[in-house]
């Protein structure tokens, strides 16, 4: 039996044997419960026992106290589904070459991206354009920002890219980017309907953005994309929390399962946007009703959890 197992392995090695063979592939497929990183991740931390930076309500204030969070998903924006879509392949996905704007922080790839792949608000979009793509066989992470098709596909440019291995993440060299400002993956951040409204249970903290940023990131982030200097302000890679003391009783379904999910594990501050905007995954099932009761958790009800050493330079 050893001697078939040390054939079987020889013929595939480990880097090649699917890890995920029953997830089904496609836009924005059904994880199944699958968690992206590995327990011990950052992004999958507990924080809700963790201690409250010394700068907290400063910066709550400089974003707003008063502001609600905002889902920056699960609806329709001209034209276009709203929220980071992805696309889930297999081990057996056609690769294809990627120019970068910035190609000394980006990964040269070449990538398994689909030729009916989505694009982040839509083939016409003058956004970010993030193009995210999940290889399950090999379980790793291809993402690109302000990517674009040329000759229908067959390769592509964009002004950067970042490509992850979920089994043993690492992070960006420092002073990185990725595909987000932040130098963080975004897919293992996005609010994703299989989980919310599947599994109904929230296992790892959330993307979110803010109009005004510091220049500085602290870990997880190896990026900052501001010229603001001012140490009221958020740096990339800050997390915050729902405080404890905030009554999630009277919420329901994929409110509630939010809620619940940032008094545990928070949100991390990705990139540049709207203030207290949550990313997440387009899903035709959404039911946005159920999503605008976020809107009444205010930037007084989070607080910032300590934050670690501090990159400024």
């Amino acid at each position: 039996m050893m001697k078939k197992l040390t054939l079987f392995l020889s013929i595939f090695p480990a880097s090649v044997i699917a890890q995920h063979p029953h997830l089904p592939t496609g836009p924005n497929a059904d994880l199944r419960g699958v968690m992206l990183m590995p327990t011990h991740d950052e992004w999958n931390r507990n924080v809700s026992k963790d201690d409250i930076d010394p700068l907290s309500d400063a910066i709550i204030a400089s974003i707003g106290i008063e502001k609600g969070l905002h889902e920056d998903f699960g609806i329709v924006w001209r034209g276009q589904p709203g929220g980071i879509p992805y696309h889930v392949v297999s081990g057996s996905q056609p690769t294809v070459p990627v120019s970068f704007s910035y190609p000394e922080e980006s990964d040269p790839g070449p990538y398994p991206i689909p030729q009916d792949v989505w694009i982040e608000g839509g083939a016409q979009s003058e956004g970010d354009r993030h193009v995210l793509v999940l290889d399950k066989d090999h379980w790793r992470l291809y993402e690109l920002f302000h990517a674009f098709p040329l000759d229908g596909g067959r390769s592509w440019k964009a002004s950067s890219g970042a490509i992850f291995d979920l089994r043993n993440p690492k992070p960006r060299p420092a002073g990185w980017t990725s595909a987000d400002a932040a130098g963080l993956p975004i897919l293992p951040g996005l609010a994703r309907y299989d989980e919310i409204c599947g599994t109904k249970k929230l296992t790892h903290a959330l993307r979110f953005t803010v109009k005004k940023s510091r220049r500085a990131y602290v870990q997880p982030a190896t990026h900052f994309a501001s010229p603001h200097m001012d140490e009221n302000l958020p740096p990339m890679g800050m997390r915050v929390r729902l405080k404890t003391s905030f009554d999630t009783s009277k919420f329901t379904g994929a409110a509630k399962v939010i809620l619940e999910g940032l008094k545990t594990h928070g949100m991390i501050l990705a990139d540049n946007g709207g203030d207290w905007f949550i990313s997440g995954a387009p899903d035709d099932r959404w039911n946005h009703e159920e999503l605008l009761p976020i809107r009444k958790v205010k930037g007084k009800d989070l607080e910032v959890v300590k934050m670690g050493p501090m990159t400024t330079l």
